[in-house]
């Protein structure tokens, strides 16, 4: 184990990703022979075989997994110690954040709001899905996602994931609805036509829970997975949307919009989600410790 070479485990780790030596030598633009050789060189270190040939591909053994594992550890910390260094050596600092592209634009201005205006600070904004920020957080190129999902885990989830806040739904409408609202919420709900979050979001499940409950089958004006479309469709007054004040709060001030009803037992959840790092970020502390956690603000690991 002493004589365990470094560059035979980075070449042992892109083939096991490309699946193929032409693949792996292509991406690492070295000969075929010379990452084979190389890889027979751990595997002889190891004292076990890392892949077995199917068809024209090599596929990982069991050891081979161990070994595919041990390696990302690996990298993934010298990654962590050249990072570190770079802020020890006193360049401005960058905060990676990524977030679920359907998250409310001013919670992610409230969470961001202890680094606005600092010059020792970049922060750097991504959006996009559930699935691909998970895969970013845990390559390290971002450093938290921020998210109304809680992600799914197991024993083996390397997720932490932190409840930041919980915001209250209302039922919001142009002054036209008041006078329906006035009638009471279920005589709104049955007759207005309503502009909902999509069926796959935990706050539809909600709210279709709620409407089981009370026996209405509801008027569908309008459904968006995008909470700045639910605001806009609200705007337009297409029907009453089912939506967090916080998303219209500007509107709702300004008397452009009403909050007609405040849906008692839906809330949104608003979640950071961290992966355990030897060297983790020095400003997530600084936006953790200035956030205020609501209903349990634990973190949790899979």
């Amino acid at each position: 184990m002493s004589n365990l070479n470094l560059h035979h485990l980075r070449l042992f780790r892109a083939t096991a990703r490309e699946g193929t030596l032409t693949a792996a030598a292509r991406a690492l633009n070295i000969s075929q022979s010379a990452v084979s050789t190389q890889i027979k060189a751990l595997e002889a270190d190891l004292g076990h075989d890392l892949f077995e040939r199917r068809g024209r591909n090599l596929v990982l053994t069991e050891a081979g997994r161990i070994a595919l594992d041990h390696a990302d550890e690996i990298f993934r910390t010298a990654d962590q110690l050249a990072a570190t260094f770079r802020i020890a050596g006193g360049q401005r600092r960058v905060l990676r954040i990524g977030a679920l592209a359907t998250l409310s634009r001013n919670f992610q201005m409230r969470f961001l709001s202890p680094l606005a205006g600092r010059d020792d600070v970049e922060v750097v904004l991504r959006s996009g899905t559930q699935g691909s920020l998970l895969r970013a957080l845990e390559a390290m190129s971002i450093d938290v996602l921020l998210t109304n999902m809680m992600p799914a885990r197991d024993a083996a989830s390397p997720y932490l994931v932190r409840r930041l806040d919980e915001q209250p739904v209302s039922l919001v409408g142009a002054r036209g609805r008041l006078a329906l609202a006035a009638q009471g919420m279920a005589a709104l709900l049955a007759e207005a036509p309503l502009i909902l979050p999509t069926p796959e979001t935990a706050l539809r499940a909600g709210f279709d829970a709620m409407l089981d409950r009370l026996g209405i089958v509801p008027r569908i004006a309008a459904e968006a997975d995008d909470m700045a479309m639910l605001r806009l469709l609200a705007r337009a007054d297409a029907g009453v949307a089912v939506i967090p004040p916080i998303v219209v709060q500007d509107e709702l001030a300004g008397g452009m919009l009403y909050e007609l009803f405040r849906l008692e037992d839906i809330t949104e959840p608003f979640y950071a989600v961290t992966i355990r790092r030897t060297f983790p970020n020095p400003l997530l502390k600084e936006v953790f410790d200035t956030a205020a956690p609501q209903a349990a603000p634990e973190d949790s690991a899979g």
